[in-house]
């Protein structure tokens, strides 16, 4: 019997077909990088030598691999292998390839069933698949360019690995090239700054490259191009950024790092990155000026003011001048002393809050507006402040019942040195009035 979704009929050999798929690796010891998946200790090495694969998820981003390690698995393991898109599949066609697979596995033969962008499958498709993950009737290898912890059940993460599969470096994709040249049997017409330059362009892509220099062959050029000249002739691919995928989540974190290790050209560096992906400068505006309250803090109060006449001026400019006060704000950040002290305080305080639940205040320290107020004992014994010696009582204003809890520790830099000072001489002054 046919399987469902095989075509039944060969390419012929005179059908064109991309550079891509003419370089297609017939066996995993072809695949370019990914050595950390497929090296004899990886992940994938070690599953092979044993003899045991189980359910896997390519997590990469495009051009990496994850279609052809998957096919090439399913040969070394002697499965059939099936290759489904979860953009064009719906549950009628799931059914008809499980059917497919029980009936294959009734006959002695297993299935590695490829789930292309899986993370498209909502829940209740993805829970289709548990039954026949567990019975063995497919062994389900997906393949996702978001992350799968955010994007895939729990239950199917529970049984299956995650591997990692990572974008390709320039070596990478410079064996790639060479691999190309041997098979179309003639050389790049480029001189050695422009091949990298087309490299560069591919971003890491392995099959964005293979592209790319199907194009540069169909040439007819005499000599050796330059790098004006290819890029004249070539458009730079379009950087892979997703304002609401895991890359805007990758980047920012790049930048609000940078930032914070005090590095004002990695944190330049990954603020461009995230404009020219095209993140809306107000919501960096908006993270810059987090920034400065969550890592600067007092250590330099001027930072938040920066941070806000910024992002007013951005306001006021528009794109793509007012771009330039959001770096002058951010390259302030990165250079400024650096103290958390104020946001461990609040993360200890909200905690101290929640585990007292409703203890009320020291009655002393509590408005008397009215006599039964006052019978009571509201009010009854404060000390204005003003009025004791240096205007400082030293008196308590935390829950009777609750130990006096010490939050704020301010770091020996910047202005939070002075305030160190000031904190230290106000304990001291509580400890002597309270003798």
């Amino acid at each position: 019997m046919a399987d469902l979704f095989d075509s039944g009929a060969a390419t012929p050999d005179t059908a064109p077909r991309p550079l891509a798929d003419r370089l297609r690796p017939r066996n995993l010891g072809e695949v370019i990088g990914q050595e950390q998946v497929l090296g004899p200790e990886a992940p994938l090495g070690v599953m092979l030598a044993s003899g045991s694969l189980s359910s896997l998820i390519f997590w990469g981003p495009p051009g990496v691999g994850k279609t052809t390690i998957a096919r090439l698995l399913a040969d070394e393991t002697d499965l059939h292998f099936i290759q489904i898109s979860a953009i064009f599949t719906g549950v009628p066609e799931l059914r008809k390839v499980f059917e497919a697979a029980k009936m294959r596995r009734q006959n002695g033969k297993g299935t590695l069933l490829f789930v292309d962008e899986i993370h498209r499958f909502n829940k209740a498709q993805q829970d289709g698949f548990l039954p026949y993950m567990e019975d063995g009737t497919i062994l389900l290898v997906g393949a996702t360019t978001e992350n799968p912890s955010f994007e895939l059940n729990a239950a199917v993460l529970s049984r299956s690995q995650v591997l990692v599969l990572e974008r390709l470096d320039l070596a990478d994709l410079e064996r790639l090239a060479q691999r190309a040249e041997r098979e179309l049997d003639r050389k790049l017409p480029l001189d050695g700054h422009a091949r990298e330059n087309l490299l560069e362009m591919a971003d890491g892509d392995g099959r964005s490259l293979l592209n790319l220099i199907e194009q540069v062959v169909a040439w007819k050029v005499d000599g050796k191009l330059d790098t004006d000249a290819l890029t004249t002739r070539l458009m730079k691919r379009a950087t892979r950024y997703d304002k609401s995928g895991d890359e805007h989540y990758n980047l920012i974190s790049a930048l609000h790092k940078s930032v914070r290790g005090s590095d004002p050209d990695a944190a330049l560096y990954w603020f461009a990155r995230m404009l020219k992906g095209g993140e809306d400068p107000r919501f960096l505006a908006r993270r810059i000026t987090r920034m400065a309250v969550e890592d600067i803090g007092l250590a330099d109060p001027q930072a938040q003011h920066v941070c806000l006449q910024a992002w007013q001026t951005y306001e006021r400019l528009g794109s793509p001048e007012g771009e330039l006060a959001l770096a002058q704000a951010l390259t302030y950040l990165a250079l400024a002393p650096k103290s958390n002290a104020v946001y461990v305080a609040y993360k200890a305080a909200m905690n101290a809050a929640t585990q007292t639940g409703s203890e009320p205040p020291p009655k002393h320290i509590l408005n008397a507006p009215t006599s039964l107020m006052k019978d009571i004992g509201y009010g009854e014994g404060y000390a204005y402040d003003h009025d004791a010696e240096d205007a400082f009582s030293g008196a308590n204003y935390f829950p009777d019942t609750m130990k006096r809890g010490v939050y704020y520790t301010p770091v020996d830099r910047g202005f939070e040195r002075e305030l160190k000072k000031r904190v230290d001489y106000f304990a001291k002054l509580r400890d002597k009035r309270n003798g």
